[in-house]
């Protein structure tokens, strides 16, 4: 299954919370630009990036919401 971006977290803790909301749920993510977006804060093109399978999409945006986290629409940027 392809990846697709599932949201662009806006700070390292609300990407903790990501992240542990997902593995808890036992979906399979990856974090681009991970430790890149905490040594340049601020610059867009460095943002972290939470992946996950497209079968998985419709889950993990329910379970961001729960948290009443904004979950931003990537999927029209490349």
């Amino acid at each position: 299954m392809p990846l697709i971006r599932l949201t662009e977290p806006q700070s390292m803790s609300e990407l903790a919370m990501i992240t542990s909301l997902l593995e808890g749920s036992g979906i399979a993510y990856i974090v681009q630009n991970e430790h890149m977006s905490s040594l340049y804060p601020g610059l867009p093109i460095l943002t972290s990036h939470v992946m996950v399978d497209e079968c998985n999409q419709v889950h993990a945006k329910v379970l961001l919401s729960r948290l009443r986290l904004e979950v931003r629409d990537v999927s029209s940027q490349p």
